[in-house]
Parts: structure tokens; C-alpha cells; sequence
């Protein structure tokens, strides 16, 4: 299963040595004007989980990077505790300190246009990702959620078929632009399996432990779930939510988190248990930043730009399990190159980078 449009090119490294597929492109994709004297901030929604505090980290290390490089000349993160009022003033403090680029993973899809504005008036440079900002002057980052969600509904099918089912959706924080989107995208795959009914929805936070309570909580009244639809970080929790009720496990969608994939490999030794895995990495922070580069270089770069998804399949489950850290997400960097690499394709209309297994 592919998700979206896919590219070609380079050699995107993962962790433990899996490569984006692809061959490669020659530098003159890349936008060569002095960033030397810039400086790039990123404006975080919420810290609260794996996945936020290793986007942090990516993002930090690959500023880092560019920094000794002499790319940039500094870079900064700050975090909002899910407080979208907080989130807008410490976009204005760093409009105040002079940042030529901001990149933004926002906590609301409005909330935040007047600061985002504000900044754009001044003269910063704007990159929303992975979430939804409605504000006209930022280019985004992000997946194409409507396949994200056909994605999973799609692998539903191919276990179930066609006849009548119960999913389940755990959605992610209310409020999220994020969130909104990928739910937008399961009511549109939905009408696409009008046998298909949906008994209930829980907002897991993408967070192990709440999905896990939160799911436990709506399944007494759930006579049957055939599918649990998911956004990342919600799969381990919901499975050990309908083991403690001793109810039968169902599809349950993974989000390429390691206690998600081990509990799906030790479920598949038990009882043959399949099911399908896919999501974001934290390091569409890296995406962003090379992208807020590259406009400050001079790049003329599209809206909107499209980042593919990593999917993890049963037949590469394996291969998978020995790159992720135990207790982490499946990652992988994305550097200048690639980036523009990535931004070209989306250009182009033609393939985004396709996220081959480790050997």
C-alpha cells in the first residue's frame, strides 16, 4: 500500500540504517543565498509525549548542525503547554527578538492567525507543519491526511471485506489541528464503506496511558469492535484496554511506536494477530526547518508542501523492531539535500520519497 505521491531520490537515512529509496539529485535543486546571518525559532504546541520531545530533538540537532556549517547563525524552541493564548504570545516574543523564520507546529488552526500574521508582517518568514494553520501567509508542511486515513480504512477492508463492521476511532488532542484534519479524512474514507459504522470516538491524546483509559472507559457500552482506528501513540494502549476487559483484540491500527509494534509482534507469535502500521515522524520538524531555510535562500517553494508517511507492514515488522530504541517512534533524518529534494517533487507533481524497510 503507497500512500499519496512518492519521489525517487537520494538516500534518506533511518535510524538504524534504513534509506529512502531513490536515486539521487544533483544540488542545483538547492537555493544558495546567505543564510549565514539568519536565525530560525521553532514554536512548539505542546511537549507532552515521545513523538513531540524527539521532534524537538531532531529539530535541535539538525538547527545544530546547520549552525557549525555557518547555514544559520542560531536557533531556539519553545513549547506551550497545550495553550494556544501562551502559544501566541511566545510567538510574538520571538517576532520581538528579531527571527527571520519561525517554524510553527500549531495548537489550533485559528487561534493563532493573529500572532502567525503579525509575524508575516514583519517580515518573518512562516512554515506551518503537521498542523493546520488557516492564516494565508505561511506555507505548510505536512501529510496528505484524507490518504493517511484511507490508508488504514483500506487495510480494514482487506481483512474484513466488504461486509458490515464496528471501528472505533481514537483521535488525538480536541482542538488539534492535526487531529482535525486526519478526522475530517476518516469521515470522508468512511463514506467510502457505507457497511462500515462507526460506534464511537475517544481522544487518546496520542499518548499510551490516556488511550488506554479512554478506551476502557467507552467499551462496556461497545457490544462489538471490529477495527480501532488510530493517529500514532494510542495503538499499544488501546490493545492492553480490550486485553484488561477480556474481550476479543481487533484490527487495531499501529503508529510506529516501538511498544506498539512489539505488542503487534508478540500478539501475531500468540495468535497469528496482523495488522498494519503507519504514521508521521518526529522529524517533519527537520522538513520544516530546511524548508524555512530554503525560502529564506531564495527557494521559490509551493504552499503547500506534501511529506510522506512510513508505513510498516507484517512482512517488514521484523526488520523494523531492531532499528526503533525501545520505548521510542520510527524516525529518520531529513537532510538540505532531500528536503529539496522533496520540495522539487512536490513542484514537479512528481513522487514524494518512499521509506524502504531495513535490511
Amino acid at each position: 500500500m503507497q500512500i499519496g505521491k512518492s519521489i525517487l531520490t537520494g538516500a534518506l537515512a533511518l535510524a538504524g540504517g534504513a534509506v529512502l529509496a531513490g536515486q539521487v539529485f544533483a544540488a542545483n535543486g538547492l537555493a544558495t543565498g546567505d543564510t549565514s546571518t539568519k536565525r530560525i525559532a521553532f514554536s512548539n504546541s505542546y511537549a507532552g509525549n515521545s513523538f513531540r520531545q524527539i521532534m524537538i530533538k531532531d529539530f535541535e540537532r539538525m538547527a545544530q548542525k546547520a549552525v557549525d556549517e555557518g547555514k544559520i547563525a542560531g536557533f531556539t524552541t519553545v513549547s506551550a503547554n497545550n495553550n494556544v493564548t501562551e502559544q501566541a504570545g511566545q510567538i510574538q516574543n520571538l517576532i520581538l527578538q528579531g527571527y527571520d523564520a519561525i517554524i510553527v507546529l500549531a495548537g489550533s488552526d485559528t487561534a493563532l492567525n493573529g500572532a502567525i500574521k503579525e509575524a508575516c508582517g514583519a517580515g518573518i518568514t512562516v512554515v506551518a507543519f503537521a498542523s493546520g494553520v488557516t492564516e494565508p501567509c505561511v506555507h505548510t508542511v505536512d501529510y496528505n491526511l484524507d490518504s493517511y486515513a484511507k490508508a488504514e480504512l483500506d487495510f480494514v477492508q482487506s481483512k474484513l471485506g466488504y461486509g458490515p463492521a464496528n471501528i472505533l476511532e481514537i483521535r488525538g488532542m480536541a482542538g488539534d489541528g492535526f487531529d482535525k484534519r486526519l478526522h475530517e479524512g476518516v469521515v470522508k474514507a468512511m463514506a467510502e464503506h457505507p457497511n462500515y459504522k462507526s460506534v464511537g470516538e475517544v481522544y487518546g491524546q496520542w499518548t499510551g496511558t490516556v488511550a488506554q483509559k479512554e478506551v476502557a472507559g467507552i467499551l462496556p457500552s461497545l457490544k462489538k469492535v471490529d477495527a480501532v482506528l488510530t493517529q500514532g501513540g494510542d495503538g499499544y494502549g488501546a490493545m492492553q484496554a480490550f486485553k484488561a476487559a477480556g474481550r476479543d483484540i481487533p484490527i487495531i491500527i499501529m503508529g510506529n511506536r516501538q511498544d506498539e509494534l512489539q505488542a503487534w509482534k508478540d500478539q501475531h507469535i500468540a495468535t497469528g494477530y496482523e495488522t498494519f502500521s503507519l504514521g508521521a515522524t518526529p522529524s517533519v520538524s527537520q522538513v520544516a526547518f530546511w524548508t524555512a531555510q530554503q525560502i529564506l535562500a531564495g527557494k521559490k517553494v509551493p504552499d503547500f508542501v506534501e511529506v510522506p508517511l512510513l508505513e510498516v507492514h507484517q512482512a517488514d515488522l521484523d526488520a523494523w523492531l531492531k532499528v526503533v530504541p525501545e520505548g521510542g517512534v520510527l524516525d529518520a533524518d531529513y537532510d538540505q539535500k532531500i528536503v529539496g529534494q522533496i520540495i522539487d517533487a512536490n513542484i514537479a507533481g512528481t513522487e514524494l520519497p518512499s521509506v524502504a524497510a531495513p535490511n
